[in-house]
């Protein structure tokens, strides 16, 4: 029997409870068992997905809104809230930097345009994360230690994030990943300091398994990044896929730093699955072409969150045509895209940046509601400010509410933040892509989920 006494350690809680994943909006007109057409190529020859269906997306109409002057904090602080972002700007996720990176320094502008935290501006430092095959994300972390953060808002990659957790949290100091799917940090010995508004790929697996299925596919076969994320999420993936009556019939791992794919390639291929999923991260530049090249139609193809780019630069027109992929999070509102935009002029891509975004003014609420820029005080409030009481969206309208005495429910860019006692979203969006004939991708549906 496990103890869920507030002194219980949240792992074990979270173990007791146990984690069910409800799809409460699954593809419109899909049957969540896979259609029987007779033979692999028939079925691959027939692929046909649900027809697009609009996304409820994040947003509530009866949260609140500031419509005044901000009221000012009733304590201040010497210690001004300094957060820290170890962030890709190189690697094989660096095209999920510039998102991310601009997120961040959105939410530290709205912050500080309402007056910042406990009477101060709130200040942020940007490292670059890098990937696993460099020490930048340990050199980036020391250095922001060193400068005294009380959070670091990063990394992007559940496996950079494995190599500096227990260096952050050690310190004392608050790992807020907008990115880290992996499920093993549901469980980490994390000191109650690890948070995330990205959901566990328990929840993106689950969707892109039950979504392949209903677009008539039997078989998968899989390519996979052997890392934390990849392996995850296959596993997540390959367990919804065969309950909805399907069969993975190949699953090929490679590594980081890895360049030459066609083994693994001729092996899926040879195995004639309906659907190919490509668990990678830029990985998929080199392996798409190997695949299309063998007469694999991009309908087969499904991607996830560490490959669904735009590739409009890397193939030619056509190459992706009606490849579809999976990213956590609502689909990015125009309103937020403009904000964004005057951050970073240059954005292509929006993966993140609302989990991004959302990881500040959670930060920043917390630290109010903690009375406290110390990480340990900010963590100890992080699940209260994301459930329970009164519905806000925005940081200015949050805090408003906070300072009057209220209680408040940020519900974000990212959609409905409610975290759980492990530190992960317990309900979120996961939205459906599909590449268009320039190889760039638009949003086609979203799923909604609750663990």
């Amino acid at each position: 029997m496990f103890d869920l006494s507030p002194a219980a350690p949240r792992a074990a809680k979270l173990t007791a409870l146990g984690i069910g994943v409800a799809l409460l909006a699954t593809a419109c007109g899909g049957s969540s068992t896979p259609t029987q057409t007779g033979s692999s190529s028939a079925a691959a020859a027939g692929i046909s997905c649900p027809a697009p269906s609009g996304g409820a997306g994040a947003g509530n109409s009866q949260a609140a809104t500031n419509t005044g002057p901000v009221p000012p904090s009733t304590t201040t602080t010497d210690a001004p809230l300094k957060l820290g972002s170890l962030l890709p700007t190189t690697g094989s996720l660096a095209f999920l930097g510039p998102p991310e990176i601009a997120g961040v320094n959105l939410g530290i502008k709205e912050v500080n345009d309402a007056g910042g935290v406990l009477g101060a501006p709130v200040s942020v430092v940007h490292r670059d994360s890098g990937d696993t095959k460099t020490d930048i994300a340990t050199q980036s972390t020391t250095a922001l230690l060193g400068q005294g953060v009380s959070a670091v808002i990063g990394a992007a990659s559940s496996g950079v994030s494995k190599t500096v957790i227990n260096q952050i949290t050690g310190a004392g100091v608050i790992h807020f990943s907008p990115a880290n799917t992996s499920p093993d940090f549901t469980t980490w010995d994390d000191k109650g300091l690890y948070w995330r508004t990205a959901p566990s790929d328990v929840l993106q697996g689950k969707v892109l398994g039950n979504y392949m299925a209903t677009c008539g596919a039997q078989t998968v076969g899989m390519i996979v990044l052997n890392d934390a994320y990849g392996t995850g999420l296959q596993k997540n993936v390959k367990e919804a896929f065969e309950a909805a009556g399907g069969k993975v019939v190949a699953e090929e791992l490679f590594n980081e730093g890895d360049s030459q794919f066609s083994s693994q390639v001729d092996k899926v291929l040879a195995a004639k699955p309906d659907a190919i999923a490509l668990i990678t991260f830029d990985q998929a530049k080199s392996i798409v072409p190997l695949i299309t090249g063998k007469g694999i139609k991009p309908t087969q193809l499904f991607m996830v969150d560490g490959n669904t780019s735009d590739y409009s630069k890397d193939f030619q027109a056509g190459t992706m045509k009606g490849a579809q992929g999976t990213i956590p999070g609502t689909f990015a509102k125009d309103d937020f895209k403009k904000k964004l935009l005057a951050i970073d002029p240059a954005l292509k891509d929006y993966s993140y940046a609302g989990e991004s975004y959302d990881a500040v003014n959670l930060i920043s609420l917390a630290s109010e509601a903690a009375k406290s820029t110390k990480g340990t005080d900010i963590a100890a409030k992080l699940k209260e400010v994301s459930e329970g009481g009164e519905k806000c969206t925005t940081f200015a309208a949050c805090v408003t509410l906070l300072r009057e005495g209220k209680d408040v429910d940020y519900d974000g860019q990212s959609g409905p933040v409610t975290f759980s006692d492990a530190g992960d979203p317990t309900e979120a969006y996961i939205g459906i892509y599909e590449y268009q004939d320039d190889n760039t991708y638009k949003p086609v549906r979203e799923e909604f989920g609750k663990l």
